[in-house]
């Protein structure tokens, strides 16, 4: 970490904002598909305006027109992958759809293994009555796996009987001008989200954006106001909302047994390569099967990302010799360099943030101060992988600590303490009744309530027995791999994709839509820009912008 800095020149707001900007949104609902010149025009002019304005100055009647009407809860929604990696197969097949290898692997396990039951598990899966029509992505060895996954409408192994092949694409805008495409869901790394959704809206696709929601804090206002303005369906992909022990414990929240509320702890603790973002490299990648000049991002994306850092004296930080040249390492283990991503506070952060959001209705935190540096995995990554963040929720009169080690797993749940009680939250809940309770006090004498033990709890039923690695053990402990809907397990992907689909067919608003997308992501650069800058981060909530 270095010295505090002074405030960039990213914070100044120009006099004249409110007429630049609704100049450059005139701009942006002109253009078909989202150019570095509209980015330009909107950068330049400011982002500073009262979002009951905004609503007024968006045209989308060129938009709208290429949103496909769907008539009824039957009819097959045509999707389009962009980004089929690890995130991107993972989500096919909460789609239904895996590679015939995939299905062959898990059945065996099953046979082998009672308690794997991932094979029955697929079987069960709804039916969401969609169809993949289309596949991108920039390296062939993946694009070509998820083209046999798409066909695998009967949902067999090796030797079974396949069904259309979806089209590939190598460029994601070419598949945005495809009419045969619905709504597009974008597994991509970090720093192609923000990109790609934005013109995903502008052509007039239905999105599921998986976390975090953007790359840079500027496209965070750009998505915002262009879905907001559009009758795009937008889900961000925090499938933790469909987890039934979080809905219980915004019921025990939102009836006050834990009186006052003063403090949130989460963290994020792991012990495995994986975990550290350490993935396996593809012994076949090679420079003639992955377009290194697509990967790299946006020109203008990283323009703007260097200018920020150069301003905050991260002058060599990004390293852009090693950027532009073709380097597997970074194409598989992304997540290790700020060049693509936001480290933890963008990755595992937004996990737990987003939890707590969907419990506590966190919205944007009233500041952030971050610390940590690179302790363990010392391989060339330039982001931390100890780090802690403490927001600030001055008007709720509480504060919300996030801890992350990647190199200890022991586990620690999240917990949620108030004047009267503690909730723990996990794949269950504890609810335990503090000693010191103002509100439980006479339960406690009457011995109806004992203090110190816990007074409720709630599991879920899963058995996490079969899981093998410790970052499957992680997310399971924390409720984010199933859900249990009717005594039935379901994949929360599937629940969350389900419902982004059913809001499609049926309208609706999803339960991570694009307002609970920006605060998890101005949270999410609040956090990295407090540790980047080594200094105290500010939101100001009425002229939303951080300081």
């Amino acid at each position: 970490m270095k010295e505090k800095t002074p405030k960039s020149e990213e914070n100044k707001i120009d006099n004249q904002f409110l007429k630049g900007r609704r100049n450059a949104l005139k701009t942006l609902a002109s253009v078909p598909v989202l150019g570095v010149l509209a980015y330009g025009i909107y950068k330049k002019q400011r982002l500073q305006l009262n979002n009951k304005s905004a609503a007024s100055l968006f045209n989308f009647k060129s938009i709208e027109k290429n949103i496909f009407p769907i008539n009824s809860e039957d009819q097959i929604i045509r999707i389009g992958i962009i980004g089929t990696g690890r995130r991107g197969t993972y989500l096919m097949r909460s789609l239904g759809f895996a590679a015939p290898q995939y299905l062959e692997n898990i059945k065996n396990e099953e046979k082998n293994n009672s308690k794997n039951t991932l094979y029955q598990d697929f079987l069960n899966q709804d039916d969401l009555k969609i169809k993949i029509t289309g596949i991108c992505d920039i390296y062939d060895i993946n694009a070509n796996k998820a083209i046999k996954a798409g066909s695998n409408t009967h949902k067999e192994g090796l030797n079974g009987h396949y069904g259309e092949k979806p089209k590939r694409y190598l460029n994601y805008k070419e598949m945005l001008k495809a009419d045969d495409i619905d709504a597009v869901i974008i597994a991509t790394a970090d720093h192609w989200h923000g990109t790609i959704a934005m013109d995903a809206v502008m052509a007039g696709k239905h999105v599921y954006l998986e976390k975090p929601m953007t790359w840079t804090l500027e496209e965070t206002y750009m998505l915002r106001d262009l879905v907001r303005n559009s009758h795009v369906v937008f889900q961000l992909g925090h499938q933790n909302r469909q987890i039934e022990a979080n809905k219980r414990a915004r019921d025990i929240i939102n009836k006050g047994i834990l009186g006052p509320i003063s403090l949130i702890e989460t963290s994020t603790n792991r012990n495995d390569p994986t975990g550290a973002w350490v993935y396996p490299i593809d012994v076949e990648a090679n420079k003639n099967n992955i377009d290194w000049e697509q990967f790299k991002g946006n020109p203008q994306r990283i323009k703007e990302y260097i200018n920020y850092m150069n301003s905050i004296g991260y002058k060599n930080y990004l390293e852009p010799e090693k950027r532009n040249n073709f380097s597997s390492e970074r194409f598989f283990r992304w997540r290790c360099w700020w060049d693509y991503g936001l480290g933890l506070s963008g990755d595992l952060l937004t996990h737990e943030y987003d939890t707590m959001n969907h419990i506590l209705d966190l919205g944007i935190p009233s500041s952030a101060i971050s610390s940590g540096d690179i302790y363990y995995y010392n391989d060339g990554r330039t982001v931390p992988d100890v780090m802690q963040t403490v927001f600030e929720f001055k008007e709720r009169k509480f504060s919300m600590l996030y801890t992350a080690s990647l190199a200890n797993q022991h586990h620690r749940s999240p917990k949620i303490m108030g004047h009267d009680g503690t909730l723990e939250i996990g794949n269950s809940l504890t609810l335990t009744i503090d000693p010191g309770t103002t509100q439980h006090r006479e339960k406690i004498k009457q011995g109806v309530v004992k203090d110190g033990t816990p007074a409720y709890q709630y599991i879920s039923g899963h058995d996490i027995d079969a899981l093998s690695s410790a970052t499957e053990l992680y997310f399971a402990q924390r409720g984010l791999l199933y859900s249990y809907v009717d005594g039935k397990r379901y994949d929360t992907a599937h629940l969350h994709l389900r419902e982004w689909l059913s809001c499609i067919r049926k309208g609706g608003k999803p339960s991570c839509g694009i307002d609970e997308g920006f605060q998890e992501a101005i949270a999410a650069h609040m956090a990295s820009r407090a540790y980047l800058e080594n200094r105290k981060i500010f939101w100001d909530a009425d002229k939303e912008i951080i300081i």
